[in-house]
């Protein structure tokens, strides 16, 4: 099973997907390692990506899922995953691949951005991510403002995990 968590940067997907996937023993991913050189340079420079930028790191990521479907592997996926048509290219197997939305306010994402340290998306492009936020349907939705515990205990439940 591939569980995919999703949302704007500072939603808390490595938070949220490092403790799933310890709590259910599966393998922990993040999107950012399927990243380009130039896309992280790009964000760390604040400017947005496009849709091109995006398409070989969603590519790259899909291989990725197709191998661990099938190899089996259980893999927590966290992933901005913004637009339909990058979930689309994602999430072909819906009885295989869950998606969970951390869904925030901006005013509680760009305060937590604001106090990260040492990476490479900062606060400025928080607009540009709510701008390009098509929020999904049929997932699991996670409100933020929760701790993390509940939100682990919500997405166990919601999976029967």
């Amino acid at each position: 099973m591939i569980i995919l968590v999703m949302g704007v940067s500072g939603s808390g997907k490595t938070t949220i997907g490092q403790q799933l996937a310890k709590s259910l023993n599966f393998q922990f991913r993040d999107a950012d390692e399927f990243h380009s050189d130039e896309n992280i340079q790009k964000m760390r420079n604040n400017i947005p990506l496009t849709d091109a930028d995006r398409q070989p790191w969603l590519e790259t990521m899909q291989a990725a899922i197709d191998q661990w479907l099938e190899q089996n592997k259980n893999v927590v996926l966290t992933c901005s995953a913004l637009k339909d048509k990058y979930r689309k290219m994602l999430w072909r197997d819906p009885e295989q691949i869950k998606i969970v939305y951390l869904k925030g306010t901006f005013e509680l994402i760009e305060s937590r951005l604001k106090q990260r340290q040492d990476h490479f998306m900062k606060s400025d492009l928080l607009k540009s991510q709510f701008e390009d936020l098509e929020e999904p349907e049929g997932v699991i939705l996670a409100d933020i403002s929760q701790t993390p515990s509940e939100i682990i205990e919500k997405i166990r439940k919601a999976f029967i995990l």
